[in-house]
Order: structure tokens, then sequence, then C-alpha cells
């Protein structure tokens, strides 16, 4: 029994834009195009391997505390795309939430406790509704295919709580006793359990896919050994190259092996 686990595969991550790079997805990884171009091939020519398909979704709100509405300096001003914030920077106020400053400090705080990933602004991106949210076409096509054999597959929604990034398919970077949601998807991982391969393609290498496998390490080391990585549906976000190299080392180190789509048998 076989499950392909399809992280972030959405417009915003995934599309280049027109000929002239009009429409071009809000965080559109290099690359991503060719990526999907080969999952899809990989869905269709493995119709009958494939048991299982679950899809994540990232979704955010526009006042989201890795978008830049959510931020002010003294001045009045927004944080650029890609600034990093840190909990030093908003005990000393050189950037200040809009939005509940108590829990953002806990969101800080707890980050850098558990040595997450450091807290970036993004672009706004797969904002809830949006055409940049929406399932990259040959994947959703391919998907579709794959459905009319009877089968359902399995969305799974992140980033809906504004108050803390959520990179990874099982958990928000920081969780929230009170915000279910932000914690471990327990049953997700179960669900997992009932596959002999754990296919793990999308976007990005850098940080979503990564912090899907740091998680499955942390949380569930024992599907690790169960994880085909497909290394060529997934790139990097642009300037974060070989960011989570060490994640990807030690998921080998568990078992997990790294492949491209044309390897699998």
């Amino acid at each position: 029994m076989n499950i392909l686990l399809i992280i972030d595969p959405q417009n915003d991550f995934c599309y280049p834009g027109d000929e002239n790079g009009i429409g071009k997805g809000a965080l559109y990884v290099p690359g991503a195009e060719e990526d999907m171009g080969r999952l899809a091939w990989f869905i269709h020519s493995n119709m009958e391997n494939i048991n299982h398909i679950a899809v994540t979704l990232d979704s955010h709100y526009i006042n989201d505390i890795s978008h830049q509405n959510f931020w002010t300096d003294k001045n009045g001003n927004k944080p650029k795309p890609f600034t990093q914030i840190t909990l030093d920077d908003v005990k000393s106020k050189k950037w200040m939430p809009l939005f509940l400053p108590d829990r953002v400090d806990e969101y800080f705080e707890k980050l850098e406790k558990q040595n997450e990933y450091p807290h970036t602004i993004w672009p706004d991106h797969c904002l809830l509704g949006s055409e940049g949210a929406a399932i990259y076409k040959p994947i959703f096509d391919a998907i579709s295919l794959w459905s009319k054999q009877g089968k359902f597959f399995q969305p799974i929604m992140k980033g809906q709580y504004p108050f803390s990034e959520h990179f990874g398919a099982f958990a928000a970077q920081v969780s929230f006793d009170d915000v279910p949601e932000t914690n471990v998807n327990v049953n997700f991982i179960d669900e997992l359990g009932q596959f002999s391969t754990i296919f793990l393609a999308g976007q990005a290498k850098s940080h979503c896919v990564a912090n899907t496998v740091k998680q499955l390490i942390d949380y569930a080391p024992g599907l690790v050994q169960k994880l085909v990585i497909l290394e060529d549906t997934m790139s990097d976000v642009n300037g974060f190259e070989n960011f989570a190299e060490d994640i990807y080392k030690r998921a080998v180190e568990l078992g997990a092996k790294i492949m491209n789509t044309n390897e699998v048998e």
C-alpha cells in the first residue's frame, strides 16, 4: 500500500506566469513548474500503484504573522519580504505587531527556544479563497484523473492560524494548547502508519517539505524508513538553497530514500 503526500502544490509556489512572467505566483519557487510536470507524470504513470493521495494546502489570512501587514516599525513602515524578525526585534520594538502582542511574544519565545527556522516575512501568499491558493492545474488534473478510479484524495489545510508559521504537514512551527489546529496531527500520522511506502513531493524543498520531514523525524521516527523523497519534484526557495541539508541527511540516516520519479519501479 502506497501513499503520495504532496506538499503545497499551489499556484503561488508553482505558477511561473505567462511568457512575459505576468501572473507569476506570489512566492514562486524557481523550477517548480518543471517539478510539478514530473510529479504529474509520476501520478499518471502510477495510477494503479498509488493507493491514496494526501495534499497539504497552505492557507493564510492577509493579516498573518508572516505577512507584511501584520507589522510596523515606529515610523509606520512595513517590513520588506524576506526580512527576518527575532525575539529581540520584538522586545526592542524594532518591529511591532498590530495584533495580540502577548500572543506574538509567546510565539517568538517558543520559536527560538525550540530552535525552529528563523521567522521570515513572506510576500502575501496562498490567501484563503484566492487563485494563488488553488492547486496548480497540471497536478489538479492528474489527481482528478486518479480520483476517477473511485478514489478520494485527502486535503490537509495548514497555516490558518495567523499567529504561528506553519511549514510542515503535521504541526505548526509553534503549538498553542488553545488552538488545536496548531498541535501535532496524530490522526494523520497514525494514518500514514498504515502504508508501506510514503512518497513525498511538493514545494518548497527548503521549507515546507523539509519541515514535514523534520516533523516525521521528531514525532514518528519509525515512519521515516517508509519515506521515499521524490527529489526531482521539489526545489528550494530562492536564496535558501541547501538550507535544509541537515534534515535530509538525518532522514537518510534513519532509512529514508531519496530518488527521482523515473527511478521508482
